[in-house]
Formats: C-alpha cells, sequence, structure tokens
C-alpha cells in the first residue's frame, strides 16, 4: 500500500455536522478531505427529514382534499399517485443533495473523497474506494460523522418477511392497503398518519404503556386521540412475539399485557424501531475510541472521544438524534479547532418538532421532569379551539402548553400541539433563550389574527 495522503483533519461522513465543518476547516486554511461511503448531506438530506417531510406535505393536501367540503369547496374523486409523490421526493432530494456535493467540490483545501473509512490507527484512516481501490490517510485531528440506521429487532421471522423501514417505504410505488407499523415513536406516528392519508389501513403496534416515550402523559394522550380520530388504529401494551408470510399478507402475531394473544395481517410491515449507529466498518478500537453499550461513540461536552484530537459529532455520539443537534455540534467543533474557543454542549436548549398533523412543537423540560425535579411550577394549559387562526382555518385539534417556574416567572418548557406547532414553540424558545417572563409575553401586543398571539392567551390559561 502506497504512503498516507497527509491531512489536517479529515471527516468521516458528511452529514449536516460533518458536511459545513469540512467546508470552515478547509476556509480557515486547513489541508481537508471529507469520506462519504454514498450520498451527500447524510440522513437528513436523504433518507430523513427532506424526503419524509416532503410527503408529508402530499399527505396534507390529501387530507385537506378530502375535507374540502368543509370549506365550501366541491371536488371529484381523489386519487393517489404514488409514483408521483415519490418522484417529487426524490427531486427534491437530489436537488439538495446535488447542491451539497457541489460545494465541496468547489470548496478550496477540500477533497471530497467517496469510500468507506476505517481506523487503521490513532491517526490514520483506511479507505475502500467505491471503485475497489484502497487508499490511506492520515490526519492530525479526525472528527466522526458516520451516522445511524434504521434498527432491525429480533423478531422471530422477521428475515423471511420484506419489511420496509423508513428508508425502503419511501420508495413505494403503490399504496399499501393495510400497513403495519411496529412502534410507536416519531417515525411510526409519521408515516403511520401519512399512509392513512394516503388510503391505506394503518394499524400501530406499540409495547410501551403511551405512545413518543418522554413526552407527558396529556400530550401523548391526545396525540393518541388524533391518530385514532383519523382512523390509525393505535394497540399500546402490545409486543410483537413473530411475524410471518401467507400468501400476499403479513401475519404480525402479538401478545397484550393481560397476555391475550393477537394475530394482525396486513399487505406491509414499516419496522419503526430506532436507529443504531454505524460503527461496524469504522474499527474504531484501532484508535483506542470508546463506545457505550449500544455503540454510540462516548464523548465529553466538548465532542472529544477517549481517543487524543478525534472528536464524534452529530447521531452516531448517541445525542438527540435531530438534525439541528449535528449543526450546533458543528459549530461547537468550529468554536474549539478553529477560534481555540471553548464551546460546549452543557446547557443548550433542545427544541424539536415532530411532524404529525397537527405538529407537536416542544422545548425545554416536560411537566413530569420539572415534577420529578420538585421545582415549584406553575402550568398554562390552553386548547387550540380558543385560537381565533386555528378556528378559521378550521385547524383547531391538540391545545398548547407551558411549564413556568413559579418563583422567577421563567418558562422552564412548552409543548404545542396544534397548527404549526413548530412555529409557535420556536417563539416560546426565544424568549426562553432571552430569559423574558411570562408577564411579558401576556402583555405584549401581536397583529391579529396570528397564531403568535395565542400566546397572549395562554399565559392567561394556569390550570395549576
Amino acid at each position: 500500500m502506497s504512503a498516507p495522503d497527509q491531512y489536517q483533519a479529515v471527516i468521516i461522513g458528511s452529514g449536516q455536522g460533518g458536511k459545513p465543518l469540512s467546508v470552515a476547516l478547509a476556509a480557515a486554511g486547513w489541508r481537508t478531505a471529507i469520506l462519504e461511503r454514498e450520498h451527500v448531506g447524510g440522513t437528513c438530506v436523504n433518507e430523513g427529514c427532506t424526503p419524509t417531510k416532503t410527503m408529508v406535505a402530499s399527505g396534507r393536501v390529501a387530507y385537506l382534499t378530502r375535507r374540502a367540503a368543509d370549506y365550501g369547496v366541491q371536488t371529484g374523486n381523489i386519487r393517489i399517485d404514488m409514483s408521483r409523490i415519490r418522484q417529487r421526493k426524490r427531486d427534491i432530494v437530489y436537488s439538495f443533495r446535488n447542491r451539497g456535493q457541489a460545494t465541496l467540490e468547489k470548496t478550496e483545501n477540500l477533497d471530497l473523497i467517496f469510500g468507506e473509512a476505517s481506523f487503521a490507527g490513532p491517526k490514520s484512516l483506511a479507505v475502500r474506494l467505491k471503485d475497489g481501490t484502497h487508499r490511506t490517510l492520515a490526519a492530525e485531528k479526525i472528527i466522526i460523522d458516520a451516522g445511524c440506521r434504521p434498527a432491525v429487532p429480533k423478531l422471530d421471522g422477521l428475515k423471511d418477511v420484506p419489511y420496509l423501514t423508513s428508508t425502503s417505504i419511501m420508495e413505494l410505488d403503490s399504496v399499501p392497503e393495510h400497513l403495519l407499523v411496529l412502534g410507536g415513536g416519531y417515525v411510526g406516528l409519521e408515516f403511520g398518519q401519512m399512509f392513512r392519508r394516503f388510503g391505506s389501513r394503518v394499524s400501530i403496534v406499540h409495547r410501551g404503556e403511551r405512545l413518543l416515550r418522554g413526552e407527558d402523559s396529556d400530550v401523548v394522550d391526545e396525540i393518541a386521540a388524533l391518530l385514532r380520530q383519523d382512523g390509525v388504529d393505535i394497540l399500546l401494551t402490545t409486543t410483537a412475539e413473530r411475524v410471518s408470510k401467507t400468501g400476499s399478507q403479513i401475519v404480525l402475531t402479538a401478545r397484550a399485557k393481560t397476555g391475550e394473544i393477537r394475530e394482525l395481517q396486513g399487505t406491509h410491515l414499516l419496522v419503526a424501531t430506532g436507529r443504531v449507529p454505524n460503527v461496524e466498518a469504522l474499527n474504531l478500537s484501532a484508535a483506542g475510541i470508546a463506545t457505550d453499550k449500544c455503540g454510540f461513540v462516548k464523548v465529553n461536552s466538548k465532542l472529544e472521544t477517549s481517543a487524543p484530537e478525534i472528536y464524534a459529532l452529530g447521531d452516531i455520539n448517541g445525542g438527540p438524534a435531530f438534525t439541528h443537534i449535528s449543526y450546533d455540534d458543528f459549530r461547537i467543533l468550529r468554536i474549539n479547532l478553529i477560534d481555540k474557543g471553548s464551546a460546549t454542549t452543557e446547557g443548550r436548549l433542545l427544541p424539536y418538532t415532530i411532524y404529525i398533523d397537527p405538529q407537536l412543537g416542544r422545548i425545554g423540560i416536560t411537566e413530569a421532569q420539572a415534577r420529578e425535579q420538585h421545582k415549584n411550577i406553575r402550568i398554562a394549559k390552553m386548547p387550540m379551539s380558543s385560537v381565533a387562526r386555528a378556528l378559521e382555518v378550521d385547524e383547531s385539534r391538540g391545545f398548547m402548553k407551558a411549564i413556568v417556574d413559579a418563583n422567577t416567572d421563567q418558562m422552564l418548557g412548552a409543548a404545542v400541539l396544534g397548527i404549526e406547532g413548530g412555529e409557535i414553540m420556536s417563539m416560546l424558545q426565544l424568549a426562553m433563550i432571552g430569559k423574558i417572563p411570562f408577564t411579558t409575553l401576556r402583555d405584549t401586543v401581536f397583529a391579529h389574527p396570528t397564531l403568535a398571539e395565542s400566546i397572549n392567551n395562554l399565559f392567561t390559561h394556569f390550570v395549576s
């Protein structure tokens, strides 16, 4: 093998943290390489945010079209063209991906290398290129941004059934007659509601007592009620035991908490039981990089691994698996590596939105967490049916909820389950960042009629 190519920094993976970091390092004059084994953009652009939200938008159009008469609009027969939905999704993904790749290719001091990396030592990487040849890279600093992939559970019979994941389900060219969904997390709920709107019968099997582990009980109970209202069948405290195929039907055998055995028959099965880190090919032990029991790369608050001058950002480090967290990881490393700063993950707020419809926007701690921490809190809660704008557009399902520190009047967290819940949540996040007391929001003048003005009213609805 030839002598290694020497770089100041090598980044493994071109996700939403690795890609901008490579550009920033190169712009700072570092000789940098970024390795990508498949597509530029990582999960977000290729299998996550971009394609799923594109398809969620198609599902919402189908939903509103079926409700057209509620708005005094008469329509004809509705037909779902999955091939066109898929192509629209592909076109947007290709556009984002190609734009990102072009940025990397034209950046000075930056080499974009397509291949799979494996550690050959603490500061060296063996790369198997796409054409089958090999190359060795050495670097002063190495950053791991290899991401995650859908988890496949150890379920009896699953390997003999043509199951779907969050990636493959988006390549369907026809609407499933009956979609079985294994798992009631973010992925299961978004795809479950989406395909229900496309016309599928949908059954979600979830082993927990409530959907969406970590959310307050009133939030998840309301979500379950909304999905059931939309026609989604939800089985809670039900554990899948085996799966088989009989003719054109997939048979999922599950056991309820009561011991009752149920057999569900469907035409398609979506496995949505979490994600696992892409570490198998990396040979992390060769560099002395520690992982946790689930395989995620261990990092400290500065994203440093157990090996000197090796860092991990994005989903692979076991932090919250959100694109915006990956991007914030990039910000931390940019400050520390280029500006010689001391940025950390400590104290950062975690906003996120679940793109069911209506959306769930979340920021800060939950009511349950606040009570576990024995905080002196007040709870403001208001149904979306009290929001003028929601009533005007006939989208009044859900509610808004804020957790307030009773001693300081500062917001500790919020959940907005309603139309554009993510956007309303973001306004509350800004108030939390600026340490604005709830009283200021209550007494501020917002334009009418907007969703923003609902924040005024929310803080006149304290329930405890």
